[in-house]
């Protein structure tokens, strides 16, 4: 795969001029107000899986108007003291499978959250949370156009709001230290990653997403010839007088305008032959970024990014920040 996108000397200078919606913030947080009142008490149950040196624990707690959302968490075994927390989002079609797939970061000594992801799991990792309100099970992709025609009723509106109270859920635990929970996580979970920071950035200290998606909307659907991108461009070519609508709505989840909110420090990452997330879209991101920040590059990778490497990357920084 040939480098496609800009040398990377205009990636570190671009800073494209996305709209920002009149009421961004207010209808951000007029959702989470909306979402946090409909709130009910977390479910934390115990449940084993063989796992000797980590306790595990089955989680719903209350995303998007009250919804329930699962996910697993993992403690190192026998831990007392309130631990920093890492909180994890997954990619496009992925589930949360079982914690077998979620041990570094609890082998490393911190509290670990990973979020189921609502309706998605059904694409290449079980998921369990149902796309409430009608109870839709998790089904096979896509998701990218679901809603698109207004910002209320985007999907991405339920996800963003689950992906920022699941930081709030576990600040909440008695296992946790409030004031050290970083957010993580690759692809649609780096996306996530961003607009938790930016959503709740008084509760994430830390931010590292890798090879993020939903950034830069407009230049995505324009470069990239890959799902779940193209979900767009083929909506588009069907109903082309909805061109303006669309973008309009695809503004108010823009993850630039999250990476301009947050306070967290942050570790992105980027794959510079990846076209699912093209470079562009990332520093675009990161590059709205007014934190201490740094970006590692990996030259000849496309959407797998760093892999197990940048793993130990995002260790080597959480254990200094955190």
């Amino acid at each position: 795969m040939p480098l496609f996108d800009m040398p990377l000397e205009q990636l570190q200078a671009y800073r494209p001029e996305i709209p920002v919606p009149a009421d961004f913030d207010t209808f951000w947080s007029n959702t989470l107000d909306e979402a946090r009142q409909n709130a009910r008490d977390p479910v934390v149950e115990r449940v084993d899986y063989g796992l000797k040196l980590v306790d595990t624990y089955d989680v719903t707690f209350s995303g998007y108007k009250g919804q329930p959302v699962k996910g697993w968490l993992i403690l190192p075994h026998g831990s007392s003291e309130p631990l920093p927390a890492i909180v994890e989002y997954i990619g496009y079609g992925g589930g949360r499978a079982t914690p077998i797939q979620w041990l570094a970061w609890a082998n490393a000594g911190y509290a670990f959250f990973v979020m189921d992801t609502r309706g998605q799991g059904s694409a290449w990792q079980q998921g369990d949370t149902p796309d409430l309100p009608d109870g839709a099970n998790p089904f096979f992709p896509g998701f990218m156009t679901q809603g698109i025609l207004d910002p209320r009723t985007y999907y991405y509106r339920r996800l963003y709001t689950d992906a920022a109270r699941a930081v709030e859920f576990v600040r909440g635990l008695s296992s946790v230290d409030p004031a050290r929970v970083a957010v993580t996580g690759g692809s649609q979970g780096g996306g996530l990653s961003i607009a938790a920071a930016g959503l709740v950035p008084d509760a994430v200290k830390v931010c590292m997403p890798d090879v993020p998606f939903l950034c830069h909307f407009r230049r995505a659907v324009e470069l990239s010839d890959r799902n779940p991108y193209m979900e767009i461009v083929q909506y588009l070519a069907i109903h082309r007088d909805k061109y303006a609508q669309v973008f309009n709505t695809l503004n108010y989840f823009d993850g630039v305008h999250f990476a301009g909110r947050a306070q967290a420090v942050c570790l992105y990452s980027v794959g510079m032959m990846d076209k699912i997330c093209p470079p562009s879209t990332v520093y675009a991101a990161y590059n709205a970024v007014k934190t201490e920040k740094a970006i590692r590059i990996y030259h000849f990778n496309e959407h797998e990014g760093g892999g197990a490497a940048q793993i130990v990357e995002k260790i080597n920084f959480a254990g200094k920040w955190l």
